[in-house]
């Protein structure tokens, strides 16, 4: 039997002769108990968005993007083909052509960027699956359609019943520094729309699909790619095909996987996560203060029965033992209990969605949650040994001087 903690258990649960102690280490145990709870919820909300960020860019972006290092554009015939088919892990890839452009619909006007892709494209990118209006369509007997995006549709008012009010898309020429007449300084093609997508605004605002032979028709530029955008078997080591795609493609040109593709936006998002995360650690510190008080005022309390033990042959180490043990066990209760409540709350969030973001606007209507089994773990550490470290500083100043352990 291990006395130390069974005193600790004991004196846990035992009347103290002053309520104060007992008032003050049920707010030790209130204190902690907050604390975790706080730091899984936190967590688990930046967990939350964080994948449903990742979910909606990953509907956009590619698993990895080949793309120069300099310029716009690189010709088609600098990649050999072949040699990624053979990469083992890839699964399909996709030429891409894109531009800023200027679209005009009816009496309405937007700028945009038009991306050409080929019909692999549906291979490497989800997008038909978020289809706002008609279907991802962009080739059908030798005719060429777009879709658009949704934001880009409500802004042009495009109408996909008129066959006949097609979409104009103008590009500047290349070379062409002064004409009497602005329009002879576009190329210019039109193309009817089919339907349109919606991820978020960010794409919905921005973009607009195309054949890669109509961009290119449009361009003047017979066979130029800007990007090639891969997809990859899920069991692949993507470290290890982008190290072959390197030696494929040298160094002129960029190889990123999805989070390089958006390295800021995912910084920024972990930065966030751990600055709050640090700042409730800060608060639960200031809570653990409350354990301080709690265990020099049981000390004091207790004092005739650490003389007692003293006579009893006990040394001091053992007595500190003891305290340290009550110290650890308050902050266990509160962390456990944390961690109960806290799971029930995610799970009710996830299930009613108890809390709603406000505004209307959002992609969801309530605040997304994900528990993390290591974000648990993680509280666990930070909050026991917050504990620890409170649970020391009383026994150090009042149990070190021997003098203050006599009888009086």
């Amino acid at each position: 039997m291990h006395l130390p903690s069974l005193f600790a258990r004991r004196y846990l649960v035992s009347k103290k002769s002053t309520q104060a102690i007992n008032i003050l280490s049920g707010i030790s145990v209130l204190g902690m108990l907050v604390g975790s709870m706080g730091l899984v919820l936190v967590l688990s909300v930046f967990n939350g968005f964080e994948s449903l960020v990742v979910s909606l860019y990953d509907k956009f972006y590619p698993e990895i993007i080949i793309s120069p290092k300099s310029g716009k554009f690189f010709n088609e015939s600098s990649i050999h083909y072949d040699d990624l088919k053979k990469v083992n892990g890839i699964k399909a890839y996709s030429l891409q052509l894109e531009e800023k452009t200027l679209l005009r619909y009816g009496d309405n006007q937007y700028i945009a960027t038009v991306r050409g892709v080929d019909t692999n494209f549906i291979k490497v990118n989800s997008m038909k699956n978020s289809m706002f209006h008609g279907q991802f369509l962009l080739h059908n007997n030798g005719s060429s359609f777009a879709v658009v995006g949704a934001g880009i549709e409500q802004a042009l008012g495009l109408n996909y019943d008129n066959p006949f009010n097609e979409l104009s898309i103008y590009i500047p020429k290349k070379g062409v520094s002064y004409v009497l007449n602005p329009e002879d300084a576009f190329n210019r093609e039109l193309i009817r729309p089919m339907g349109s997508f919606s991820i978020q605004q960010e794409f919905d605002m921005e973009y607009v699909f195309v054949p890669i032979e109509f961009m290119r028709t449009l361009l003047n530029e017979s066979s130029s790619v800007s990007a090639i955008s891969i997809a990859i078997n899920p069991d692949a080591n993507v470290a290890e095909i982008k190290k072959e795609l390197k030696n494929i493609c040298g160094n002129n040109f960029e190889i990123l996987d999805r989070y390089e593709q958006n390295k800021s936006l995912y910084a920024i998002m972990r930065i966030e996560k751990w600055v709050v995360y640090a700042i409730l650690t800060f608060i639960l510190i200031v809570a653990a203060f409350n354990i301080i008080g709690s265990l020099s005022m049981l000390i004091i309390d207790k004092r005739k029965d650490i003389n007692i033990l003293r006579v009893m042959g006990a040394d001091l180490p053992s007595i500190k033992k003891i305290f340290l043990f009550e110290g650890i066990l308050l902050s266990f209760i509160g962390c456990a209990f944390g961690f109960i409540i806290s799971v029930i709350l995610i799970l009710l969030q996830e299930k009613f969605g108890l809390i709603e973001i406000g505004g209307g606007t959002f992609v969801v209507s309530s605040y997304p949650v994900k528990m993390q089994l290591m974000d648990f773990i993680l509280v666990f550490f930070t909050v026991m040994s917050i504990g620890v470290i409170a649970s020391w500083i009383p026994m150090m100043r009042k149990m070190n001087n021997p003098t203050r352990l006599s009888f009086e």
